[in-house]
């Protein structure tokens, strides 16, 4: 616990402010302190998720787990607790954790936009997403029996995994800047929505490096909703796949949200 603590107050106190802005780089597409504080927000999301676990984790099992680990990967938390599922090891609460961990998803979605990518009007298309997987999770809690068989995660402050995203982002930030050059905002907002699908805080990240002007806010919501979108159909997939029928009212849940966030998506792109 104290070398955890330490790796991330270095990465965070002692890096971080020493780190010069500007743009640096092919096509100036990077800012090293930008850069840094991808680094510094995965791990944050990721030690809070571990000190949590470790205080609770144990005693509230599935659900607090899912919680926390939703915040730093619910597409992990999804496939764990459906493998779960479908191997009959659950002990009821696996798919009111896939819902929540979903949820908690939304709202890191809507923290890091936010933080990073201040101008995109993301919240408008997100929320009715928002509402629904929170009426599905807390439904599905209600519904289940929570397991005191969770363990605790090991020590998140792995540099080598915070790298090789800040890695991705800045090589996402410079074919931004190539497509910026070669299609207009119509090629960066492509490029977004496929990346995004891979990893959608990658796509956040990115669109909060472009410069002001280079993508109008509505379609950098329209392309960070879609991303977000295609990310939930790999989960959905995730849960399908690896619980069967044991996932359904999980599947259910994933399904509705989805369905809140593609209708969302149509009316702002009937209105762009």
């Amino acid at each position: 616990d104290v070398k955890a603590l330490a790796r991330f107050a270095v990465i965070a106190l002692a890096v971080l402010p020493f780190l010069p802005g500007g743009d640096y780089g092919p096509y100036g597409a990077w800012d090293l302190r930008k850069l840094w504080l991808v680094v510094v927000l995965v791990t944050g999301f990721s030690f809070i998720g571990y000190i949590a676990n470790r205080v609770v984790g144990v005693r509230h099992g599935t659900i607090v787990t899912a919680l926390i680990g939703g915040a730093y990967s619910s597409t992990a938390v999804t496939q764990s607790l459906a493998q779960r599922l479908g191997a009959g090891a659950g002990g009821g609460a696996e798919p009111a954790g896939i819902a929540l961990a979903t949820l908690v998803m939304y709202v890191r979605v809507l923290v890091l936009v936010s933080v990073l990518a201040t101008s995109v009007l993301l919240a408008i298309i997100i929320l009715p997403a928002l509402a629904t997987a929170s009426i599905a999770g807390l439904w599905l809690y209600r519904r289940s029996s929570p397991s005191d068989g969770a363990t605790a995660p090991g020590n998140p402050i792995a540099l080598l995994p915070a790298l090789g995203f800040v890695g991705f982002v800045a090589a996402a930030a410079v074919a931004a800047r190539w497509a910026e050059g070669r299609f207009g905002e119509q090629g960066i907002a492509t490029l977004i929505l496929i990346m995004g699908s891979m990893d959608v805080d990658a796509a956040i990240v990115t669109v909060g490096g472009l410069e002001a002007g280079a993508l109008a806010p509505a379609l950098a919501a329209l392309a960070l909703g879609g991303t977000v979108l295609a990310n939930m159909t790999v989960k959905l997939g995730i849960t399908i796949a690896y619980a069967r029928s044991k996932g359904k009212s999980a599947a259910i849940a994933l399904a509705a949200s989805m369905l809140a966030l593609a209708v969302s998506l149509g009316i702002g792109l009937a209105r762009l």
